[in-house]
């Protein structure tokens, strides 16, 4: 017994064997979180999480595709704390992400992308983790239909007897947890808890997210770099010379990389994830330290791209090792494969010797008069 299938006007038979495999050899998110994770309150409570942002990310699935259909797309009409249009669909996934931590009873506090101060549970339903989260990544790109995604961050809490905003600048190397969703072909969760990355591909027909890549590791040195090089006159030094020493490598041999940018940072980071390589979004002249946001964009994705076997730095620093200031402080960016990444932070260590020589023949020459 079989199934046949036609393509191209031919026939082909697969064993129905085969078939039912795929079919019922299937592991879920909830079964890989409750064998996954440690024994004890760690489990639960991470299982329940992921429980809720499963749920906000089903309802922003549906609220993506069904979009032009319900006149989801355009914009609210209003600006948020970064003086950014705020699309329709923002206002949805946000929500979502809200609604669903504060139902899951795990979590004390939150900070997100939309909100200008952080977002308190009530003490009667407040847990013991707080949740940073980019509730729609990307959405500048919603009307033209390219893929965008959700970006979240959980940590502990300090221990402190009242909950401030001081709880929630912490460097991103206190994570528990981290992940995204991905608004595509198909919808996926890709997550980590600090062992190993995985990947959920959403099977529509069960309602369920489905594991489709077990255990992702990131290629120690890929041939595609992702930027906006459209910045490219407003760089520093260091940036503009990493990127034309890959665009024009020495070496008859030496193969140039391959430039891929969509403008949706999810969906940049994830495809550097599975093919190897190096995502950046540099400071420059206009704006020194970028524009992504550490606690729910560079933090929670840092965090996975190491734990997939990445690297992610801010030019010269670890970037799990900055410590924010502020809840919606920017950083400069550079993350992917290992030898990709150090190889700009060495282009940036390298003007740093340079420049300080520069200042100490200075200094030199002053005392000298």
């Amino acid at each position: 017994r079989g199934f046949f299938f036609i393509f191209q006007q031919k026939c082909v038979w697969t064993p129905s064997s085969i078939m039912t495999s795929s079919l019922t050899n299937i592991k879920t998110l909830t079964h890989f979180l409750l064998s996954h994770t440690p024994k004890g309150k760690l489990q639960s409570d991470l299982a329940i999480l992921f429980g809720e942002i499963q749920l906000a990310i089903k309802v922003i699935a549906n609220a993506v595709r069904r979009a032009a259909l319900e006149n989801l797309l355009g914009l609210a009409g209003v600006q948020n704390i970064h003086t950014e249009d705020v699309k329709k669909l923002d206002l949805i996934a946000n929500d979502a992400f809200i609604a669903a931590l504060k139902n899951s009873g795990r979590v004390c506090l939150m900070c997100s992308e939309e909100e200008a101060k952080p977002v308190y549970v009530e003490e009667e339903n407040a847990g013991d983790y707080i949740v940073t989260f980019d509730p729609l990544d990307g959405s500048s790109n919603i009307d033209a239909n390219v893929s965008i995604g959700s970006i979240f961050g959980i940590y502990p809490t300090l221990g402190r007897d009242q909950l401030t905003e001081e709880d929630l600048l912490q460097p991103g190397r206190n994570m528990v947890a981290s992940g995204y969703a991905l608004y595509g072909a198909a919808t996926m969760l890709v997550l980590t808890m600090g062992e190993g990355v995985f990947g959920f591909t959403l099977d529509n027909s069960l309602g369920e997210f489905v594991l489709t890549h077990p255990d992702i590791v990131l290629k120690p040195k890929g041939s595609i770099y992702s930027v906006n090089e459209g910045n490219s006159k407003f760089w520093d030094e260091p940036v503009r010379d990493y990127v034309d020493s890959i665009k024009n490598p020495k070496g008859e041999n030496v193969k140039p990389y391959s430039l891929r940018y969509i403008g949706s940072m999810v969906s940049d980071v994830h495809r550097t994830l599975l093919y190897g390589g190096i995502f950046m979004y540099p400071g420059d002249s206009r704006a020194v330290n970028g524009k992504l946001r550490y606690l729910y964009e560079v933090g929670p994705l840092s965090f996975l791209i190491e734990q997939a076997g990445g690297k992610s730095i801010n030019g010269l620093e670890i970037a799990l090792d900055v410590v924010p200031t502020e809840i919606h402080m920017r950083i400069p960016c550079f993350m992917g494969s290992t030898e990709d990444v150090n190889c700009v932070q060495e282009f940036f260590q390298n003007a740093q010797r340079n420049n300080n020589n520069n200042n100490n023949n200075h200094k030199n020459q002053k005392s000298l008069l």
